[in-house]
């Protein structure tokens, strides 16, 4: 599919749906759990229902045909497949959460895990290899560190220490070990992202599970034999989502007003809005939500290693402040759906951007409104985050840009083109390019 957009002027009320970090999470905690759990305002995503369908392979009933609400009739830690083949498709969550569920299952049964072509390329060799420690087996099938694999249980207790450069990782072995036979201590020397991690946690904490911890997450006492009960909850709305929103509305927006979005929540895409207010942005919170205007912005440095989702976003606006805009200490974004540091340099060269690869991040040399950029055609590389920010440059340009592989928003944001035209967005989604119609 093909993405076009064009000169826009954004103002209205947007209401941001759901998080995709807790919708994965409550299905899986639901689908472990004892009874029926009902999820209200679940993100409705190709990645949230490949969570739902490798719970269901896992033995959870799993009702969605109400888009506001999921019921989830849960196994009660006793796992029994269905069938001994997970696809995840593109969620990287799913796929490294399940390797720790997997670890839960009898050592006489093994699941083979799998997914799309860029999930392939995403190393699991840090989780795979503790879960191991732990009790359990597991191997990848390429010998690289990435999936295809095959695991099984039983996964035990015991110490385990693993480097996450996706907290993931340590998010499985969060909601995994609970679970397990035994006591499991986990040493972490190195973590990224450490607020998707804190997302989990709170989740064990409304559940009543028992841990011990230090404060900055290096070190993690989990006792086993513990159970997740049914719930009935809400999933909060999603600030990775939001990004866009407060991005655009301050390059192009008379003024919009964002909804929804709880800033005593984990998620760690909140702190996007004080990078654009330290940019200049004029954003300020009221009861009503988060109001953003248009504004002259300005760049800075800005240490992106507990937000690498918002850097495509990020960089897209750093090109329309004046100055010179550092992205810094987020090396991890070159391991997500796509090397997004690479990507977006690739991509905002071909708008004119004076932009400079870091090992670990951006340096953006931008003008006020853009003065150096033209609209071009440009590639969303298969990644939804990639597609979504160069739509904001293209309705901050004069002229259109078109955008491939704009199929890929379906991962983590479907509504996203209805959400932005609703606003004034001038934006369309073409089966290909419109030139070839």
């Amino acid at each position: 599919m093909i993405l076009t957009a064009k000169t826009s002027c954004l103002s209205g009320v947007v209401e941001i749906p759901g998080s995709k970090s807790h919708t994965i999470r409550a299905v899986a905690i639901a689908s472990l759990a004892k009874g029926i759990s009902r999820i209200h305002k679940p993100l409705i995503s190709s990645d949230a229902l490949s969570a739902v369908g490798c719970c269901r392979v896992l033995g959870a009933e799993i009702d969605t045909k109400n888009d506001d609400l999921w019921v989830i009739n849960g196994i009660n830690g006793q796992i029994n497949p269905t069938e001994t083949q997970i696809d995840v498709g593109n969620s990287g969550t799913t796929m490294n959460l399940a390797i720790g569920t997997c670890a839960l299952i009898s050592p006489e049964i093994e699941v083979f895990l799998t997914g799309d072509h860029q999930i392939q390329k995403r190393p699991v060799g840090p989780i795979l290899n503790a879960v191991k420690d732990l009790g359990a087996n597991g191997r990848t099938h390429n010998n690289n560190g990435c999936p295809p694999l095959t695991i099984s249980g039983k996964l035990r207790g015991g110490k385990t220490t693993i480097e996450c450069k996706s907290s993931q990782y340590l998010s499985s072995l969060l909601l995994a070990c609970p679970l397990a036979e035994g006591d499991t201590e986990i040493t972490v020397p190195l973590l990224y992202e450490p607020d998707y991690a804190r997302i989990t946690l709170d989740w064990l904490d409304k559940q009543g599970i028992q841990y011990e911890m230090k404060d900055d997450l290096s070190w993690f006492r989990i006792p086993g034999g513990q159970r997740y009960t049914a719930f009935d909850m809400a999933v909060p709305a999603d600030f990775s989502s939001a990004t866009f929103f407060l991005c655009a509305a301050s390059l192009i927006g008379d003024e919009i007003l964002v909804q929804g979005l709880d800033f005593d929540d984990s998620q760690p895409d909140k702190a996007v809005a004080d990078y654009l207010i330290a940019m200049g942005a004029d954003l300020r919170c009221s009861k009503d939500g988060v109001h953003v205007a248009r504004s002259e912005l300005i760049g800075c440095e800005i240490d992106m290693n507990r937000t690498p989702d918002a850097l495509p976003a990020m960089a897209v606006t750093a090109c329309f402040a004046e100055g010179e805009t550092r992205l810094v200490n987020v090396p991890q974004a070159r391991d997500k759906e796509t090397d997004r540091i690479a990507c977006m340099a690739k991509e905002l060269a071909k708008l004119g951007a004076d932009i400079e690869e870091l090992p670990d991040g951006l340096l953006i040399r931008g003008h006020t409104n853009g003065a150096n950029l033209t609209a071009a055609p440009v590639s969303g590389h298969g990644d939804h985050r990639i597609v979504m920010a160069m739509s904001i440059a293209g309705m901050a340009l004069d002229g259109e840009m078109s955008i491939d592989t704009a199929e890929a928003m379906n991962v983590t944001f479907p509504e996203y083109v209805t959400l932005m035209t609703q606003l004034g967005a001038n934006m369309k989604m073409w089966p290909k390019h419109p030139a070839s119609e």
